[in-house]
């Protein structure tokens, strides 16, 4: 949040509604929410992180189908500099559950965060088992072939709000595409992405090095942050 306003404040919504409807199976009150939000956020000024969980305090883990009456919790928390250093990760194969719905099971990613920490890098990339790469710990990767073009790896991935607006501008050129593990070495450059980090350079996958300055991550990042906010 910036100001007040949230790139993508629309699409977060959307997601929140459709995966509470995964989760719960019911509908989740997007006005309701929004109300949440502003309260949250009345008097916030600069650059700040939000998160919205939902969640059911009386939830039964021997009977999750009871689960019905989902509450809302809003929280703040201080948000870094854009765009953060670049970071390397360590590739794994691993998917991660329901990898489509942004839920709070993270033990297994944040697992593998530490053991590619304790191996000498940032963090972790996920890789199906046939051998296509996915997405990162908590972000999308997105990669810069030879020619210039912006491929996003096709495989079951969260469909985040950063990579959804990115997906929106006329320029540059992108795709989705199989991205294998062998495909990485003849790549130009690559990034990571989400909300908190905006586009972020990502440096090296395993050991293969990538530029932290290529042409079109700038543009990427140029363009990113002249995406407007919506007001609240």
């Amino acid at each position: 949040m910036e100001d007040g306003t949230i790139r993508g404040l629309s699409l977060h919504l959307d997601r929140l509604v459709r995966d509470c409807r995964i989760v719960f199976g019911v509908e989740l009150d997007r006005e309701r929410t929004l109300n949440y939000i502003r309260q949250a956020a009345d008097g916030v000024t600069g650059v700040a992180g939000l998160r919205v969980t939902v969640f059911d305090p009386a939830l039964d883990m021997g009977r999750p189908s009871d689960a019905k009456d989902p509450d809302i919790l809003v929280n703040l928390r201080p948000a870094g500099a854009l765009p953060p250093p670049p970071l390397t990760a360590k590739t794994y194969t691993f998917t991660r559950d329901n990898a489509e719905v942004k839920h709070i099971g993270l033990h297994p990613q944040l697992r593998l965060r530490r053991e590619a920490q304790l191996a000498g890098f940032d963090d972790a990339v996920f890789l199906e088992p046939d051998g296509r790469v996915s997405e990162g710990g908590t972000w999308n990767l997105g990669f810069v072939d030879r020619e210039g073009t912006v491929i996003w790896p096709d495989a079951p991935v969260l469909p985040g709000t950063t990579m959804l607006l990115l997906q929106g501008l006329d320029a540059p050129k992108q795709t989705t595409a199989p991205v294998r593990l062998a495909d990485i070495p003849k790549m130009a450059a690559a990034f990571a992405t989400n909300t908190t980090i905006g586009v972020r350079s990502v440096s090296a996958v395993d050991d293969v090095q990538f530029p932290q300055d290529h042409p079109v991550l700038a543009a990427l990042r140029d363009a990113y942050a002249g995406i407007p906010g919506d007001r609240l």
